[in-house]
């Protein structure tokens, strides 16, 4: 009985493990054939100006590669710091240009799947939802910061009253034209592209929204972040191209922990050093508030404590090494160390699902704008994981009640409403003995 028991054991455990091979094969068989239904990609056009083909045309592969990459983050550099120059509203449209370009990228990666079943609407949808999606948000931030503006025009007061009814009756009607144009025998593949525009458009739309939430903040809270994610990327690229030796991670076989290490030194000392520079100017530590008489973004105030240099004690360990028992900074610079902390070690894994995302459809690039880079995609994968954290960081440890903002909304109110507030406030203030 015994060796019977053991024999029909055996027979099951044998069976099991057949029901996992065939398993195995068969998701085997899947993964090919969802690979089948990746039309190759035709390969990336060189972009690089002739001037720089001719200029390079002696050097290697390697060494030209670096000579383009260098020249074209110096020519953006030059051009980030010039809008920078031109103000808040310019750094405003900078985000949403590139928050559209990187939609475009994505989404034609995704069309390269869709559009050889020839199904309808896909194209169209997405640029709809788009739409949809940026009326929403953007209409939320001017119902937040534009307040007297709106106040001031009725046919704003009813877009801004009812401005989630008539988000949502938008994205329904997009909703509605998807399931009329759902094709027989292709559903599975349309929900697949469905789904492929919203997760887009969480990456890009709501990130940049983001973004700019940061950066009515303060400009400060919108340039460190970037800045530093900027100076990670560069640090790192030379570290690893002149020291790399041992791979860092599979996605991306050319990142190096050499890279890696140095670009994370690198960038949290950039970024203690840039934020000691902005944080003496209230051009770019004070909230950025629109001025409704004279139509202009304005960044006039009185310093927060963030900006005001303190004295800090030097912990003991350090005051051998520096010398000091004192040093005078601005609590920014506290910060700016954990905005740079981020940036350098966690920033680059927006980079890795970056890579992974490209090498799951067979693609270099997500496209070819900026010669030696790629697309604008590949230059702002970490910048999407920066947005939010830095979002989250204010919420959670910077930002209290802002009386600016606060006392907006209470002169939207109807005179009898804002004198019901007035009354409730002089009372509550008379109780605690403050009147």
């Amino acid at each position: 009985e015994e060796e019977e028991e053991e024999e029909e054991a055996a027979a099951a455990e044998a069976a099991g493990s057949d029901k996992e091979v065939d398993l195995d094969e068969r998701l085997g068989e899947l993964d090919l054939r969802n690979d089948s239904d990746i039309p190759d990609v035709p390969p990336p056009t060189d972009s690089t100006p002739e001037i720089l083909k001719r200029a390079l045309s002696g050097l290697s592969a390697r060494w030209k590669n670096w000579w383009i990459r260098g020249i074209l983050t110096l020519a953006m550099i030059s051009g980030f710091f010039l809008i920078i120059y031109l103000g808040s509203f310019m750094l405003m449209l900078l985000v949403l240009s590139i928050q559209v370009k990187c939609y475009h990228e994505i989404i034609t990666i995704g069309y390269r799947v869709y559009h050889s079943y020839d199904l309808p609407w896909f194209r169209s949808l997405s640029w709809y939802f788009l739409l949809c999606v940026n009326y929403f948000f953007y209409g939320e931030t001017v119902a937040d910061y534009f307040a007297t503006f709106v106040q001031r025009r009725e046919q704003l007061q009813f877009l801004i009253r009812y401005h989630r009814f008539i988000s949502f009756a938008l994205y329904l009607t997009g909703f509605c034209i998807f399931v009329l144009s759902l094709v027989k025998k292709h559903y599975r593949l349309q929900f697949y592209m469905f789904a492929w525009t919203h997760v887009t458009l969480l990456i890009t739309v709501t990130q940049s929204h983001l973004v700019i939430q940061n950066l009515f903040e303060g400009m400060i809270w919108f340039l460190v972040p970037i800045s530093s994610v900027i100076c990670n990327d560069i640090t790192a690229y030379i570290f690893g191209f002149f020291f790399g030796r041992t791979p860092l991670i599979k996605l991306s076989p050319k990142k190096t922990w050499e890279g890696f290490i140095g670009g994370f030194f690198s960038t949290v000392v950039f970024g203690f050093i840039f934020s000691y520079f902005l944080a003496q100017y209230e051009y770019f530590v004070c909230p950025v508030e629109y001025n409704s008489e004279t139509n202009r973004f304005v960044t006039e105030c009185e310093p927060s404590e963030l900006f005001q240099m303190k004295k800090y004690f030097v912990p003991p360990l350090l005051q051998a090494v520096l010398g000091w028992e004192t040093v005078n900074m601005y609590p920014f610079q506290m910060h700016s160390i954990a905005l740079s902390t981020f940036a350098s070690l966690i920033g680059p894994f927006g980079g890795f699902f970056a890579s992974g995302f490209k090498r799951a459809f067979k693609i270099k690039d997500f496209a070819d704008t900026i010669p030696g880079h790629g697309g604008i995609m590949d230059r702002f994968d970490c910048q999407y994981l920066m947005a939010t954290f830095v979002h989250v960081y204010i919420t959670s440890f910077i930002r209290g009640p802002n009386p600016s903002k606060l006392l907006k909304q209470l002169l939207i109110l109807q005179p009898e409403q804002q004198l019901s507030v007035y009354k409730t406030l002089k009372s509550h203030l008379i109780e605690k003995g403050i009147l």
